[in-house]
Formats: structure tokens, C-alpha cells, sequence
């Protein structure tokens, strides 16, 4: 399903005159585990502190070749989607692996040497557009409101929330795929289909309106205002009213 579905997104983007760019992971051998392998020139060779040397590696131009690699597809694109299967409510190993190398001090987070100052809704890819496609096993009842499983978009808040909007992407609601494997043709062609649109409007639907750290709501950059959401808690407050019906 998921490389089915990546298939047309390269033809569909090719065919309305995009250049598209891809990392598959598994064909690539992607090597998941953050170790200090990553690190061409070490900034302590006796302490390792992943922070530190992240942000060494990435100042010095010494950071493994194809997580450089990687990072420059994400800088000169316009729009970054992760089409994956959903694995234990998340990203699978590969792909959580691609953020944990690729997302580097001083580039995804501690922007411009700034500390917490660039972060959710700036830094690095501010301006740039992010969608998840998740092709998900369970039947839709099961992440409806009031499903056993909770919400897809809350449970997928912490990639679009915490790894996409914090370093600035624009996020776009998530593309779902229910009952992946056990779906007929006509379910297929119908998946085929709603992805097809989403596709075709990537760079005008409307984002979540996820609450910018710097926009005023969170005078103190790490708690909201007491006028902002008043009486709410968790995750929806930290997304405007206008959308918080779509995640419920």
C-alpha cells in the first residue's frame, strides 16, 4: 500500500511540473541507529553527548555523508511528505531513525546558535509545507472520536506537532489510509484517488493552525496565556479553535 501509494505521488508531482525528490529508506539501507559513528570529528572523544556533538558535527561540516545528504533534499524543497505504515502508533524504526540523524543541532532545533527562540512555527524549514500519509491496518471506527485507538491526529502529534512544526514546517492535516491490508480494488482505487487530490492542492489547503510560539499566546515561550483557550488542557489547546474539531 505505502509504496503504491509513494508511486503515484511521483507521478502525480511530476505531472504538475514539480521536481521530486525521495528517500527510500529501506531500498537505501538507512541506517536508523544514532551512535557516535555519526560523527566524522569528535568535539569530546571521551564524553559522547549526542547534543554536542550533533551541533559540532553540523557547525564543522563533519557530519556522517548521508545525513548531509539527506538535510540538503529537505533545504531545497518546498514541501516534505512522509508516506509510511502506521508501527505501534508511530513511525517505523527507519523512519524515526531518519529524524533522530537527519534533524540536527544548530539546523532542526538551537537554530541560529538561538537557543529555544526558533521553534514552533521557526526555524530552519519555516515556510516550508509537511504532510504525513499514514497507511493505518485498523478499520477508521477504531480511531474515531471516541475509538478504542484514540484519534489518528492526536496520536500522530507528536511528529506533527513536536518534529514538523517545531522547526518551522507549515502542516498540513494527515492523509489516512484505513484497513490497508485487507482492502479490495475498488477500496484501492478509492485510496488512490483521495490521495490524488491531496496531491493536487499540496501547496494551497489550508495547515493546522498549530499556535506559533512566538505569535503571543505563550508570553513566557513555555506555558499559554491564561486568555488564550481558557479552561482547555492538552493537546487541542495548542491548536487554534478553527481546527480543533478535525483532530477530535
Amino acid at each position: 500500500m505505502t509504496h503504491q501509494l509513494v508511486e503515484l505521488s511521483v507521478r502525480t508531482l511530476q505531472q504538475q511540473g514539480h521536481e521530486v525528490l525521495q528517500s527510500d529508506l529501506y531500498g537505501m539501507h538507512w541506517k536508523a541507529v544514532f551512535d557516535a559513528h555519526d560523527f566524522c570529528c569528535r568535539a569530546d572523544p571521551n564524553r559522547l553527548s549526542f547534543v554536542a556533538e550533533s551541533g559540532h558535527a553540523y557547525a564543522n561540516g563533519c557530519q556522517a555523508p548521508d545525513i548531509v545528504a539527506e538535510q540538503q533534499k529537505v533545504l531545497v524543497s518546498d514541501a516534505v511528505i512522509f508516506q509510511f505504515p502506521l508501527w505501534w502508533y508511530g513511525m517505523p524504526a527507519v523512519m524515526k531513525g531518519w529524524l533522530d540523524r537527519v534533524w540536527a543541532l544548530g539546523l532542526a532545533y538551537g537554530y541560529k546558535d538561538a537557543g529555544n527562540t526558533y521553534r514552533y512555527g521557526d526555524g530552519a524549514f519555516k515556510g516550508k509545507r509537511a504532510m504525513l500519509s499514514v497507511a493505518v491496518g485498523g478499520p477508521a471506527q477504531d480511531y474515531a472520536p471516541r475509538g478504542i485507538n484514540g484519534p489518528l491526529e492526536q496520536l500522530l502529534f507528536p511528529i506533527t506537532h513536536g518534529a514538523l512544526f517545531f522547526p518551522g514546517f507549515d502542516v498540513l492535516p494527515s492523509f489516512a489510509v484505513y484497513g490497508a491490508a485487507r482492502m479490495s480494488a475498488q477500496d484501492l482505487d478509492a485510496a488512490k484517488q483521495a490521495w490524488r487530490v491531496r496531491l493536487v492542492h499540496l501547496f494551497d489547503d489550508a495547515t493546522i493552525p498549530f499556535r506559533s510560539q512566538n505569535g503571543g499566546d505563550y508570553p513566557d515561550g513555555h506555558v499559554l496565556a491564561d486568555q488564550v483557550a481558557p479552561g482547555q488542557s492538552g493537546l487541542l489547546a495548542h491548536i487554534a479553535a478553527t481546527a480543533a474539531a478535525s483532530i477530535r
